[in-house]
């Protein structure tokens, strides 16, 4: 009699595992290439940089032009192996974060709050300050349910906003990152070292502006790559429940 339980769980815990790993792959390998725009622009430091791009549309056609479709998915590795069982984890601890606080008399509302927090820190790589937001709305399956597209629209609506708005925020410390990783002004001498000094220094040299280099191409990918990643882990979970 115990092994059931125990079954179940297993085959649950798989089936949200599957699908939210599924869920951050296929948002990386559909938005790597604005990963790469964006990183572009954020490394490139003034207009006379002889590997400045004037716009988005010109920064595609000159990666395509000089590295080839190829070009677009240059460090992609790294993310697959970092995010595919990142999302994974993210889906799965927050299943079963909501499982416990079932036994606790909590409205739905802090329940999806408390979950979501919990799966954020398990998680403790990326912090995304409207996480709790997104999948609290993303768990909530009793709206809409009589109108698939109704409820697809939501979905979609839901990862959208949530991908833009982080976006937004943390595009500062993502300039600071890329100038951190990429390469320095000075062969052989290190300006770029930590985030906040990083950030301070592009912000005396270049300016505010300098600081949401890339904001566009990160939009594009991260709000379009919310929504895909809520709508893909939801369907590959309830395509797993039924046949699973």
């Amino acid at each position: 009699m115990s092994a059931k339980p125990a079954v179940g769980f297993v085959n649950e815990a798989s089936r949200q595992i599957l699908a939210g790993g599924s869920a951050g792959l296929v948002e990386i390998c559909l938005m790597h290439p604005l990963d790469v725009v964006k990183t572009r622009f954020q490394i490139q430091r003034c207009a006379t940089d002889p590997n400045s791009y004037k716009s988005l549309g010109d920064s595609f056609r000159m990666i395509f032009r000089t590295e080839g479709l190829f070009g677009f998915y240059k460090g992609i590795l790294p993310p697959i192996l970092a995010e595919t069982p990142k999302r994974a984890v993210k889906f799965f601890t927050f299943e079963q974060y909501k499982k416990l606080l079932g036994y606790v008399s909590l409205s739905p509302a802090l329940t999806f709050a408390i979950a979501g927090l919990g799966s954020g820190l398990t998680e403790a790589i990326v912090v995304n300050p409207f996480e709790v937001v997104k999948v609290g709305l993303q768990a909530n399956r009793n709206k809409f349910t009589e109108d698939p597209t109704l409820e697809f629209l939501r979905k979609f609506g839901v990862g959208l906003l949530s991908g833009t708005i982080a976006s937004v925020i943390n595009i500062p410390f993502d300039v600071a990152k890329s100038r951190i990783q990429g390469p320095q002004p000075v062969p052989g001498e290190i300006k770029y070292r930590t985030c906040f000094k990083t950030m301070a220094t592009v912000y005396q040299e270049e300016g505010i502006l300098a600081l949401y280099k890339g904001l566009l191409p990160k939009i594009m990918r991260l709000g379009p790559g919310g929504a895909v990643m809520l709508l893909v882990y939801e369907y590959t979970y309830s395509w797993l429940q039924e046949n699973w």
